[in-house]
C-alpha cells in the first residue's frame, strides 16, 4: 500500500494534486505511473483511492475513486497531557508509539521539575504524521503547543481527568477508575514527578490519582503504558 497524507484533501473531491515533497516522493522514489492506484489520508478519518492521471514529478494528479469515512474511528477520546524530556528523543518516541497505539491528543505541560520547557512542534508533528502513515490511521492526532500546568489543569474537560504520580497517598488503577467509551484526560509528570502542590491543584480540580503500577516507570515509559490501558478497556 503506498498511503499520502494530504490534510487540505476536500472529501468531496473528485480530483487532487499531491505537493511538490509528495509527488517526488510519488515519482522520483517509488516510480509510479499513469493508472496505477495510491491511498490518502486527510487527518480528519477520510481515507481515499486514487488513481494516478499525471505523475509528474512536482504537481502529480489524481482521480479520487473512492472515500472511506471514520476510517477506524475509535469508541473513546485519549488525551495525554505530558511533561517534555530533557532527552528530546525519548518524547519523539513516546509520539510516535502512542499514535501507532492510539491517541487523539497530546499537550505538552511545563511542571515545576520541568528539565525541558520548550519543543519544536514542528518537527514533533513530522513524528506523529510518519507514524499514522506507518500505522495506516486516518486520523492525525492533535499536538497542542507547550502549555503551564496549571493552566491545563483549569481548563474546562467534558470527561474523566487522572493523574498519575509516584507520591504516597490514594491511588487507583485504571481498570477500576475508568468508563469504558468515554472522554480522558491523564497527566504524566516530568522525571522528578509532579510536586505535592501540583498533585493536591490536580486533585482540586477534578482530577483522580492513578496509579500505573509498582514499577517507577520513565516519562514516555507511563505515558504509553497509559495508552496501552486505555485502549485495552476500550476494546469491543
Amino acid at each position: 500500500m503506498q498511503l499520502f497524507y494530504t490534510p487540505d484533501i476536500d472529501a468531496a473531491s473528485t480530483a487532487y494534486q499531491l505537493n511538490e515533497e509528495e509527488s517526488k516522493h510519488c515519482v522520483r522514489v517509488l516510480r509510479l505511473q499513469t493508472g496505477d492506484k495510491i491511498q490518502l489520508i486527510d487527518g480528519k478519518g477520510n481515507f481515499y483511492t486514487a488513481a494516478i492521471t499525471d505523475p509528474h514529478p512536482k504537481r502529480t494528479t489524481l482521480q479520487i475513486i473512492s472515500v472511506q469515512k471514520d476510517f477506524h474511528k475509535r469508541n473513546h477520546y485519549l488525551h495525554i497531557a505530558i511533561a517534555p524530556t530533557k532527552n528530546i528523543e525519548r518524547l519523539e518516541w513516546f509520539l510516535e508509539k502512542a499514535t501507532e497505539v492510539g491517541i487523539d491528543e497530546i499537550s505538552l505541560i511545563i511542571c515545576q521539575r520541568s528539565e525541558r520547557r520548550e519543543a519544536k512542534k514542528e518537527r514533533l508533528d513530522k513524528i506523529i504524521t510518519s507514524a499514522i502513515k506507518q500505522s495506516i490511521k486516518a486520523w492525525h492526532p492533535l499536538l497542542n503547543e507547550p502549555v503551564a500546568l496549571n493552566k491545563l489543569i483549569t481548563a474546562p474537560f467534558d470527561g474523566q481527568k487522572f493523574i498519575a504520580h509516584c507520591e504516597e497517598g490514594d491511588r487507583f488503577t485504571l481498570k477500576q477508575e475508568l468508563k469504558p467509551f468515554g472522554r480522558y484526560l491523564i497527566l504524566i509528570g516530568p522525571e522528578g514527578d509532579f510536586t505535592p502542590k501540583e498533585i493536591d491543584d490536580a486533585l482540586n480540580n477534578g482530577f483522580k490519582a492513578i496509579t500505573l503500577g509498582e514499577s517507577r516507570l520513565r516519562t514516555e515509559t507511563a505515558a504509553l503504558e497509559a495508552c496501552f490501558e486505555v485502549n485495552f478497556l476500550n476494546r469491543v
